[in-house]
């Protein structure tokens, strides 16, 4: 089978970073899928596995942690699908990712594509999706019900893929009012297009930039860019005993003393977390997929692709890799057919 690889970790600008592969096609065992992956989207857990390192893999690495396509084949203790059902998926950092013609899944974090979405727009939500989900409504106790209503959440990194479906859960889903950050004037204005009542610059002054709007405080904080930069101003800004959840790993310790006095939580959220760890929940992100198919085929959610690149291959996942490394994407990357 067709495949995108790696064998050295290696910048994005060399020709071998990522490579185009033929593998041998995986058979299904246990509780999983074969799937025919018929697209892709690329996310910023991509580059970071690929970073740099003095490494080599004794044989290729196929790395990509959203797909749509359809099932060709399941193991013996399947359950949940059959063979020719259409499904989405973020997939196990654990195991080979999607960036192949085939890939095995467990099918406790698989869902049924949304019938509205054709493949490309389908495989942007998967990893996004489950992310931001497990944030707000896991980790920071929100209802998706709209029990929360009229409270207040900033969303760091509001037009990245993780912020782009955030905003439309935290406005749509738990009604509160979204405070986005945003740097650019397109980004602000896809941030707003998704239901953000106010956008910020992440660069700039945030407690100033939220007086100035009329907010002294806020309920909950979701970092989903750049925990370092971005901890202090939400340690700020967070309400007396609010809420902080972010995804992205730090290089330096977390100054968490500064939500002592305030009774703030801190929360982490890695959507791998169930499948790495084989957690007994690990079939909540079946229920949370099929739940977010429903929203989109309800028509509650809207697409969150910024850019289809063209057909899977190692050019264009390089290209995307490279759009996400400097920070130059809206919106989520898709990549379609091999």
């Amino acid at each position: 089978m067709k495949a995108v690889a790696l064998t050295r970790y290696l910048p994005i600008d060399h020709p071998e970073s990522l490579i185009d592969v033929d593998l041998p096609k995986p058979a299904p065992a246990g509780r999983d899928l074969l799937v025919k992956v018929e697209a892709i989207s690329v996310n910023p857990v991509d580059y970071k596995v690929r970073a740099p390192k003095d490494k080599i893999e004794s044989a290729p690495r196929v790395l990509g942690w959203d797909a749509a396509g359809v099932v060709e084949a399941v193991g013996p203790e399947v359950t949940l699908f059959r063979p020719g059902d259409a499904v989405y998926y973020a997939g196990d950092i654990t195991r080979p990712g999607s960036n192949s013609e085939y890939q095995l899944v467990d099918e406790r974090i698989v869902g049924r594509k949304p019938a509205s979405f054709d493949f490309a727009h389908a495989a942007a939500l998967p990893l996004t999706a489950i992310t931001a989900w497990e944030a707000l409504f896991a980790r920071l106790n929100v209802s998706p019900q709209g029990a929360d209503a009229g409270k207040s959440v900033l969303i760091f990194g509001g037009a990245g893929g993780v912020g782009s479906i955030g905003i439309q859960l935290a406005r749509q889903l738990a009604q509160l009012t979204v405070i986005a950050t945003a740097s650019r004037p397109e980004s602000a204005k896809w941030a707003q297009s998704l239901g953000a009542d106010h956008v910020v610059d992440h660069y700039g002054d945030i407690p100033e930039q939220l007086k100035a709007i009329g907010i002294d405080s806020v309920d909950y904080v979701l970092i989903f860019n750049d925990t370092d930069a971005n901890f202090p101003a939400a340690a700020e800004v967070v309400k007396p005993q609010g809420g902080i959840a972010t995804i992205v790993e730090n290089d330096k310790p977390v100054p968490v003393e500064l939500l002592k006095a305030k009774s703030a939580a801190l929360h982490w959220e890695f959507m791998f977390t169930r499948s790495m760890f084989k957690t007994p929940d690990m079939i909540e992100q079946h229920k949370l997929l099929t739940e977010v198919a429903r929203l989109v085929d309800a028509g509650t959610l809207r697409t969150t692709v910024g850019e289809v690149l063209g057909p899977i291959n190692a050019a264009n996942v390089r290209r995307a890799h490279r759009m996400l490394e400097e920070g130059r994407a809206i919106g989520k990357l898709v990549l379609a057919g091999f």
